[in-house]
C-alpha cells in the first residue's frame, strides 16, 4: 500500500495534477520576455554566487516598478496550479517569485526555465510542497505559510527569537470576502472546508514583533528576509501584507514590496521598515522569516 501511495504522490508532483496540467501554459506563466531578461541579468551579474538572502533581495530589486495586480493567484474557476505573472504582482506573488527565482539559481544555468521556476513556486506555495489541483492545497494565509515552510526547513521563523509576543489571532479574511476570490465565487462548496481551514489556522498561536520594537531589531535583519505585516481588526490580529527586507548601501533597512494602487501601485523600495510601519495605524507589528535553502 505504501508503494502505491508513493507512486501516486510522484504522479501528482510531476506538475501539480493531471487536471492542473490541462491549464494552458499561457495561463500559468505570463511575462516570458521579463523572465528571459532576468535570467540574462542573473548570468551577467553572477547572482548564483550570492548568499541566498542577498540573491532574493537582488531578484526583488530587479522587479521594482512592476505594476501591482491584485488577486494574481486566482487564475481559473476550478483548477488550482502553480503560476507566475511577471506582468503584474501583488504582495504575495512579489515575495514568492523573488524567492523561487533565487532558489532556481542554485540549479545549473541550463535549467533556468519557466518550468523550473514553477517547480520552485509549487514547493513554496502549497502545503507540504505539493499542489493537488485543489484550491485548498494552497497555503492561503501567511502565518500558515510560515509554519509549513518552517517545518520543512525552507525558512527559519525568527519572530519569537527577535522578541515576538503572542497576540489574539483570527484568520477569516477569505470567508468574509469570498466574493473577491474567483475560485470561491465559482464554487461555493469550498466555503465550508475553507472555514474549517481558517479555524485550524486561527487555533495556532500568532506572534508579532510590536512595531514599537522594530527599530531596535532592524540591525539583526538581513536583505532577503521575508517581512509579514500584522494588523489588528478589533480585538483580533492577523497578517495583512508581506514584503522583503532590503538593506541599502548606507545601511538603512528598507521595506521592499508590491504596493497597492491606493499607495504607489507598483513594486517599490519603500522607507525604512520601522518608519513604514508607523505610517499605518492598523499595522501593529511584523513577523520575520529567513530563507535557508
Amino acid at each position: 500500500m505504501r508503494k502505491i501511495v508513493s507512486a501516486t504522490l510522484l504522479m501528482l508532483c510531476a506538475f501539480c495534477s493531471a487536471e492542473a496540467a490541462a491549464l494552458p501554459f499561457s495561463t500559468v506563466f505570463k511575462g516570458r520576455e521579463r523572465f528571459d531578461r532576468l535570467v540574462a541579468q542573473a548570468q551577467e551579474g553572477d547572482w548564483q554566487s550570492l548568499p541566498l538572502g542577498v540573491r532574493v533581495a537582488t531578484v526583488g530589486k530587479s522587479m521594482v516598478g512592476t505594476p501591482y495586480k491584485n488577486y494574481t493567484l486566482e487564475i481559473d474557476d476550478r483548477i488550482e496550479a502553480p503560476s507566475v505573472n511577471f506582468q503584474g504582482l501583488d504582495c504575495w506573488t512579489f515575495f514568492e517569485t523573488s524567492l523561487a527565482f533565487a532558489r532556481m539559481l542554485d540549479d545549473t544555468s541550463g535549467s533556468w526555465t519557466p518550468e523550473r521556476l514553477l517547480h520552485y513556486i509549487e514547493i513554496d506555495r502549497y502545503r507540504g510542497g505539493e499542489c493537488t489541483g485543489e484550491y485548498l492545497s494552497r497555503l492561503h494565509y501567511l502565518e500558515d505559510w510560515l509554519a509549513d515552510n518552517d517545518r520543512r526547513g525552507l525558512v527559519d521563523d525568527l519572530t519569537r527569537s527577535l522578541g515576538g509576543l503572542r497576540v489574539p489571532h483570527a484568520a477569516r479574511e477569505m470567508t468574509v470576502g469570498w466574493r473577491n476570490y474567483r475560485y470561491l465565487a465559482s464554487n461555493r462548496a469550498l466555503l465550508a472546508p475553507l472555514r474549517r481551514m481558517e479555524e485550524r489556522v486561527s487555533s495556532h498561536s500568532l506572534y508579532q514583533i510590536p512595531k514599537s520594537r522594530v527599530a531596535a531589531i532592524e540591525p539583526k535583519l538581513r536583505s532577503g528576509d521575508i517581512i509579514g505585516i500584522v494588523s489588528r481588526d478589533g480585538r483580533l490580529f492577523g497578517t495583512s501584507h508581506v514584503g522583503l527586507a532590503y538593506r541599502s548601501n548606507d545601511g538603512v533597512l528598507h521595506f521592499m514590496h508590491a504596493s497597492a494602487p491606493r499607495n504607489y501601485g507598483r513594486v517599490v523600495i519603500d522607507s525604512r521598515l520601522s518608519s513604514y510601519l508607523q505610517r499605518f495605524g492598523s499595522h501593529t507589528g511584523i513577523l520575520v522569516a529567513r530563507p535557508t535553502r
